[in-house]
């Protein structure tokens, strides 16, 4: 048996552990491939440390853990020895039992709640951003406190208490007995909670969702933006040296135990009070520069919401448009002020319109510029959750072509410009040339061919996804009855059996990797997938007769109601029409631009060569209003939203979809687990029953 218990513990940790093998072993792939493996280098190492918005997202990340984790630490300490020494062991029991709520409760119960409870706040105080650096710190001091508390605690218990009582005896005060008595015989219990603490806090990335404001950006986060889309090597090496860390800082938990310390020497233990002591003086001073540092400059800073992968960041030689943004207005305010000013540009980024308009909607965060497509944009001047924009301050706008300077969705009753065309572009269906048939494609029908079983992905928002069943059945997006609304539910329902997964930015490693073979998703973002799997080609979906059946849409720059700074807002939103950042953007993007300075670019031109016919020339100019107005997503009538909503839903959970084999493995895995539970329980049964049958026939018993 004790052979058979090892296979099951190493089966346990292979499982638990391979693919962070995997995943450490290709963050030392020479290629920027992650499937196959073409050497070893150090590269993507090297490019990690090179992206400054990643090593400020890690010193975010730092400072917020090694801050929540000391706080929480010095509480935690406090309300230990408080519970400890309470006397009613009614009331000690439920304070245990509300300490141990927050440890029970599900991240994303606790990142909702801690996030209305912010707002509500923010609400009374008149607050026009609720969420910041600060609630995102009591958030993280408020998972880490159970913690720390259930760390201590147990020190206290082990402690003689005689000892504080023996202190005070010989003239001790209550607080030169706790500091001189009682925490250095809990102290391998404040390391414990501390480190486990700052563990939590720096790889929390739920509840940090939740809380985080637009001014501040973690590593998690940035993690989680960054797999947005196709997923490098530099991402590979940054999980790699978060796991390492973290195994470190578990090793020296351990090491802190009390085994561990009564072999300690005098001399060690001054040492390790030496190191805890230059460890918080190095914190201090590093926080004092900070401080300091800050203190002289004027900053201004500018709130960013933009969609994943949506503007040039440097990467690739490409023009990092906002490091960009911030120097060309430093400078500008320095020629007409006389004054230095550091312009800051907090980018955060979201994966489709509804995030966005419930970020938006909350009130817990404030934006000054977002990028939302044509429907939304209805929707928020609808709900007066963007302003007009002065286009007095954005003369770049006369490069705008005219025909998308008062598109259908910017039509508020005050006559006013509420939006900024970005771009445009239309949904195509992107398949993979080596796994389907050239006889299956053109129209939406691909999407729901039984052939390609489990190699279909679809999209994971309810008005792109209904729109691939309402294009296919010939149903007016816009205007669409109840019954039609359901009949596209059918229609999704027929093809959910044959789905992979819904997705939204996840498209980008599924299709480049092979995982899957279709996906309808936007014509740009194809043409990106493209360029990484020359197996990949699109098409736009027509009828018999040859004309588009698709959506057409477009994205465009607004600037919410709760803008805290509006003249910067639309000195960024001129800035990104200037020719520079707009080449650069619609070069990374890959999506149709309504700007002349682009579009009439011949340098341009020649970079996109025969994919700017795909982008530009497959849909005649004279063309895009007919087809805006047939095609394009409108905001719907709140009833319909509602039926929307629950219609997708449905969807989401129907289970007469689900494949049975799920079920069986399922079934097996709880039946494996029960049977060893009861293998375990017999086995057990029959020591206790051998231990008392040989002690019934000793001769000491007899």
């Amino acid at each position: 048996m004790k052979t058979a218990n090892k296979v099951y513990t190493w089966l346990v940790f292979i499982f638990l552990y391979m693919p962070i093998a995997v995943l450490i072993f290709y963050s030392f792939n020479a290629s920027n491939s992650t499937s196959a493996f073409s050497g070893f280098s150090l590269y993507w190492y090297k490019e990690l440390f090179s992206d400054s918005a990643t090593l400020t997202a890690l010193k975010n990340t730092l400072i917020l853990a090694i801050l929540s984790s000391v706080i929480a630490t010095v509480i935690g300490t406090l309300a230990a020895a408080g519970i400890y020494k309470m006397k009613n062991k009614y009331v000690k029991s439920g304070i245990m039992a509300v300490t141990n709520i927050p440890m029970m409760n599900p991240e994303i119960v606790t990142g909702i709640s801690m996030m209305l409870l912010f707002v509500f706040v923010g609400g009374l105080v008149h607050s026009s951003s609720t969420l910041g650096f600060g609630t995102l710190l009591i958030a993280h001091i408020t998972f880490n406190l159970p913690y720390v508390i259930l760390s201590v605690l147990p020190k206290f218990k082990q402690m003689d208490k005689h000892l504080p009582e023996a202190a005070l005896d010989l003239g001790c005060t209550p607080a030169q007995s706790f500091l001189k008595v009682e925490l250095p015989n809990v102290m391998s219990g404040i390391v414990s909670g501390f480190i486990m603490a700052f563990t939590l806090s720096l790889d929390d990335f739920v509840i940090s969702y939740f809380t985080i404001g637009s001014g501040f950006e973690t590593l998690p986060i940035r993690i989680y933006s960054m797999t947005k889309k196709r997923v490098t090597p530099d991402m590979y090496a940054l999980s790699a040296l978060i796991f390492v860390t973290i195994l470190i800082l578990l090793i020296l938990s351990n090491m802190t135990s009390d085994k561990e310390r009564t072999r300690m020497s005098q001399k060690a233990k001054k040492r390790a009070k030496i190191a805890v002591s230059s460890v918080f003086g190095v914190i201090g001073v590093v926080t004092l520069i900070v401080l300091i540092a800050s203190s002289g400059t004027k900053t201004l800073t500018l709130n960013v919401y933009n969609w994943g992968e949506y503007i040039s960041d440097g990467s690739d030689d490409s023009l990092d448009v906002n490091a960009a943004f911030e120097e060309y207005y430093a400078q500008k305010y320095y020629e007409e002020t006389g004054e230095r000013v550091k312009v800051r540009v907090n980018y955060t980024t979201y994966a489709s319109n509804e995030d966005l308009y419930a970020k938006l909607k909350s009130g817990a965060n404030s934006y000054d510029v977002i990028v939302p497509s044509d429907y939304m944009i209805e929707r928020f001047i609808k709900e007066g959750l963007i302003q007009p924009i002065n286009l007095e301050n954005v003369p770049n706008y006369q490069y705008i072509k005219d025909d998308f300077k008062h598109p259908f969705y910017d039509t508020g009753a005050d006559g006013n410009t509420y939006s900024v065309m970005y771009t445009y572009g239309i949904v195509g269906i992107i398949y993979n040339t080596e796994k389907v048939d050239e006889e299956d494609i053109g129209g939406w029908d691909l999407l729901w061919n039984e052939k390609y079983k489990g190699q279909i992905l679809q999209f994971n928002n309810p008005r792109d996804a209904f729109g691939t069943a309402m294009y296919s059945l010939g149903i007016d997006v816009n205007n669409a009855t109840e019954e039609e609304w359901r009949m596209a539910l059918d229609e999704l329902r027929k093809q959910k059996p044959i789905v992979q997964s819904y997705v939204m930015d996840e498209v980008y490693n599924k299709m480049e990797s092979g995982e899957a073979w279709i996906a309808a998703y936007y014509a740009g973002d194809c043409l990106s997938m493209i360029e990484n799997n020359e197996a990949l080609d699109f098409y736009y979906p027509q009828d018999e007769e040859g004309n588009y059946i698709t959506n057409i849409f477009a994205d465009a720059m607004c600037i919410p109601t709760s803008c805290a700074n509006k003249e910067l807002a639309e000195e960024y939103i001129n800035f990104m029409l200037s020719e520079e950042p707009a080449i650069a953007n619609a070069e990374y993007i890959y999506y149709a631009s309504p700007n002349t300075l682009v579009t009439e670019n011949a340098e341009y031109q020649d970079y996109l060569e025969d994919d700017y016919d795909v982008i530009y020339g497959t849909i005649p100019e004279e063309d895009l209003p007919e087809l805006f107005d047939k095609y394009a997503f409108r905001n719907l009538p709140q009833d319909k939203l509602e039926l929307e909503n629950r219609l997708w839903e449905e969807l989401k959970v129907d289970a007469s979809s689900f494949d049975p084999s799920v079920y069986i493995v399922c079934a097996v895995m709880v039946a494996a687990v029960v049977g060893f539970g009861i293998f375990k329980y017999v086995q057990k049964r029959k020591r206790r029953k051998l231990y008392w049958n040989n002690n019934a026939k000793s001769p000491a018993t007899a």
